[in-house]
């Protein structure tokens, strides 16, 4: 009854054995299966009226194409997408999850035992995917010309995920973390018109980053998501959240109370005007210590949490420097940790323009014949390869 209930006219869902709704929200449902084929427990996510508004279609375009092209053992993976109906008129999509336990929100609320241990084999998996996605390659075409000669160059690209908090970390009981819900992600681009790469929301406010708090009005860097995991390692240390603002302002006091008030040079380069002169007519704060703040914990941890939590970003460490922390020490391999080939830049293009509705379900429709490779071919010789990408 409850796949009746679950699926609509999928053709593909006799494949699968509904177990139970795990998670509801504004995106859909998800629920637990089984594949019938393979004895597999995965996760469904049933997204509903896709398309009623085109914002909400090109966050899931952006979520499913990132999650295809970053594999990576602390990204959660996508196994496959169900096959519409039709093409050019289906409303909701199937999405099949390998299947987690839980999410760090659920582990910090129902583990008050977790052990410095604990502590340091989440941080490092939580940088070692940020270290991954911070670091993907792009090939811009003229490099994909000059690749089929033998020669090509591939520059240094960062996915920002922008919206990292313990809900969208997912959990097994062997400790193992995922990050999910790339929605909010995005691909820099070194000459991306500003207004159309910057300006949505971004972030939870409780791990969202001071220059994302009307702070700085400079490009964000890969410093926003190190700030946000440091926000998340706090949290995880003594089991409440670090920074909960009840909004932006009471957000910057609860920041500069712990760390103390900015430096004349840092406030000197925000470019916010109203936020320059809060923080300079805010009375002098002077910086709490993190073992005074943080009392009994772990030394090390402490040191690099400080490194992570610098109100000004130039000052936090990269993923890759907070690897290699000595924090670490005998846990990180920097050597073997795995990398991606780079990732042709064509693939964002649709983040550079305005799209339609009709836009996006083609372009959805496309990432989902990646996972039906007995269709792609036949489908690709059917539209102008000129717009690949973009298709019209």
């Amino acid at each position: 009854m409850l796949d009746k209930e679950f699926f609509t006219e999928y053709s593909e869902a006799s494949q699968y054995d509904i177990q139970e709704v795990v998670g509801k929200g504004s995106y859909g449902v998800v629920a637990s299966a089984i594949d019938t084929h393979t004895g597999e427990k995965v996760a469904i996510k049933k997204m509903n009226n896709v398309f009623e508004h085109v914002s909400d279609a090109t966050r899931i375009l952006r979520e499913i194409k990132l999650l295809r092209l970053l594999r990576h053992p602390d990204i959660v993976e996508i196994k496959h997408i169900m096959l519409p109906p039709s093409r050019r008129e289906f409303k909701d999509i199937y999405v099949v999850f390998e299947l987690m336990e839980s999410d760090l929100h659920q582990v910090i609320k129902l583990n008050n035992d977790l052990t410095p241990d604990h502590h340091q084999f989440f941080l490092y998996q939580l940088l070692r995917g940020l270290k991954y996605i911070h670091s993907v390659s792009l090939l811009c075409l003229m490099d994909v010309l000059m690749a089929l000669t033998g020669e090509h160059s591939a520059i240094t690209a960062h996915v920002f995920h922008r919206d990292l908090k313990p809900k969208n970390i997912l959990a097994n009981a062997d400790c193992k973390l995922k990050l999910c819900d790339f929605g909010l992600a995005r691909v820099s681009f070194s000459n991306a018109p500003s207004a159309i790469f910057w300006t949505d929301y971004v972030a939870t406010r409780w791990y969202r980053a001071p220059e994302l708090c009307g702070c700085f009005s400079s490009k964000y860097t890969p410093a926003i998501d190190i700030w946000s995991i440091g926000c998340i390692f706090a949290e995880l240390v003594t089991g409440k959240p670090l920074f909960p603002g009840k909004n932006v302002v009471h957000q910057l006091d609860l920041i500069t109370d712990l760390l103390g008030t900015p430096s004349p040079a840092t406030i000197s380069r925000i470019g916010n005007e109203k936020a320059r002169k809060y923080l300079t007519g805010m009375s002098k704060k002077q910086p709490i210590p993190f073992t005074k703040y943080f009392p009994g914990k772990d030394a090390g941890a402490l040191r690099l949490l400080e490194r992570m939590l610098a109100f000004d970003p130039k000052d936090r460490p990269s993923a890759e420097e907070a690897l290699a922390d000595p924090y670490f020490y005998g846990l990180a391999n920097l050597e073997n940790e795995p990398t991606r080939a780079p990732i042709s830049k064509l693939e964002f293009e649709f983040e550079r323009r305005r799209l339609t509705r009709d836009d996006v379900r083609e372009l959805i429709y496309r990432e989902i014949l990646e996972y039906h490779p007995e269709m792609l071919n036949e489908y690709l010789r059917g539209i102008d390869q000129t717009h690949f990408v973009y298709p019209r």
